[in-house]
């Protein structure tokens, strides 16, 4: 069932967003070469803490940490570590939830460090990009497929694939709620999008095959042919003529 969000929960979820995308402007300064993945969760934990919000992904369904942190060929749900040290050239996502007042919002972002290779360059701007190709479809009538092609052929049109095993979804006083966003599909199909809607828009893009495998934690999901991956989500609220993104500060890129 599709739950549609009164002003009041939306206000709620919109702090929550705010507090991620605080997150995110702390990690874009913090993040370096020599760090652990640990170091990057104890992060976004505190800032969270500091800011009145729940990370909400600490103890969901036993996941050990409060942010997923997911290195090169990770696509999602790396566990932090110490053991895992980040470095030059890297590409490391880091997808979190806030929960403010029982209210939440999610979003990722694939950073950057230090000196990338063109490759892994591209990955990261044309995962980005197909998140703001596919937004831009958003507004109430439209259907959630409309979202799912314009990530699916925009994604493999610069020659990369999609993976099929994970999706989007809608998000409110859960975490994850109707309906699934997957990252491909054909528009015109599935629910009919409506004011009041709050929509977790994330593609999850594979250099190589579409293919992943989970390790045996249980919840790494890396590419099954060790290629690069990236990722990049933001919630999205639907209003009465297009959308608002509550979860990217301001003046982010």
């Amino acid at each position: 069932m599709i739950i549609t969000k009164s002003e009041r929960e939306i206000n709620l979820m919109k702090e929550a967003g705010r507090v991620v995308a605080l997150v995110f402007k702390t990690l874009e300064e913090k993040i370096h070469p020599g760090m652990t993945t640990l170091d990057i969760d104890s992060i976004v934990e505190k800032t969270m803490l500091d800011n009145n919000c729940i990370p909400a992904e600490k103890g969901y369904y036993g996941y050990p940490a409060s942010a997923c942190v997911s290195v090169n060929d990770t696509l999602i749900h790396g566990i932090p570590s110490s053991k895992i040290v980040i470095h030059e050239g890297d590409i490391v996502s880091v997808d979190i939830v806030a929960t403010y007042k029982g209210y939440s919002a999610d979003a990722c972002r694939t950073y950057k460090v230090g000196t990338l290779t063109e490759r892994a360059n591209r990955i990261v701007d044309i995962t980005k990009q197909a998140f703001f190709e596919a937004v831009k479809l958003v507004r109430p009538g439209a259907h959630i497929g409309d979202i799912s092609e314009a990530i699916q052929k925009f994604v493999e049109s610069h020659g990369y694939n999609v993976v099929r095993e994970y999706t989007g979804h809608g998000i409110g006083s859960h975490m994850h709620e109707d309906p699934s966003i997957p990252n491909y599909g054909r528009s015109g199909t599935g629910p009919v999008i409506s004011k009041g809607m709050a929509l977790c828009i994330e593609p999850m893009v594979l250099e190589g095959r579409k293919d992943v495998r989970t390790l045996g934690d249980g919840w790494t999901v890396k590419s099954k042919d060790g290629k690069l991956t990236a990722h990049y989500e933001n919630t999205v609220i639907v209003t009465e003529d297009g959308y608002e993104i509550i979860t990217m500060y301001e003046g982010e890129e």
